[in-house]
């Protein structure tokens, strides 16, 4: 019998090269079971964060850039929205992709962190680029943690 698809096991996936969905908004889950659309307006209100020399490593397309990204630090999005303890954050491509970030992970990456990024070299990302893209500076060879068309966000 084969195992259901699970978006959150590290596993390499075929290039979507088209939007999955229209919408740019995803939805945040919150351990105490509360939930809220996330629009990429609702990032540009947070404080930004910038950073240069980061690469796209894309399964199927290899590798581009490097890039200057800005976007909000995940640690601080998180801070935003879930103010008290957690353990990891799950986020899911509208696409089916996802990872599983720690959040000693998330803490740990303070000269580089882990961003939601919605702009790319000074131009807010296009709807193809991923509108909204999870950014992990620190992942140079598979793209197991890059998540762009983000759909969902599980915060534990």
């Amino acid at each position: 019998m084969a195992q259901p698809h699970d978006p959150l096991r590290p596993h390499s996936h075929d290039p979507n090269p088209a939007p999955p969905s229209e919408s740019p908004d995803f939805l945040l889950l919150l351990p105490d079971g509360g939930q809220q659309n996330i629009t990429p307006d609702d990032l540009y209100g947070l404080p930004p964060t910038t950073l240069t020399d980061c690469f796209i490593v894309s399964t199927g397309h290899g590798t581009s850039g490097p890039f200057a990204f800005t976007g909000v630090a995940l640690a601080g999005f998180v801070a935003r929205y879930w103010p008290g303890p957690w353990a990891q954050a799950e986020i899911i491509s509208a696409d089916g992709f996802g990872t599983r970030l720690s959040a000693a992970d998330v803490a740990e990456a303070t000269a580089r962190p882990i961003l939601l990024a919605h702009t790319i070299d000074g131009q807010p990302l296009s709807r193809a680029a991923g509108l909204v893209r999870l950014i992990v500076p620190s992942e140079t060879d598979d793209a197991l943690k890059q998540v762009k068309w983000i759909g969902e966000m599980r915060i534990l």
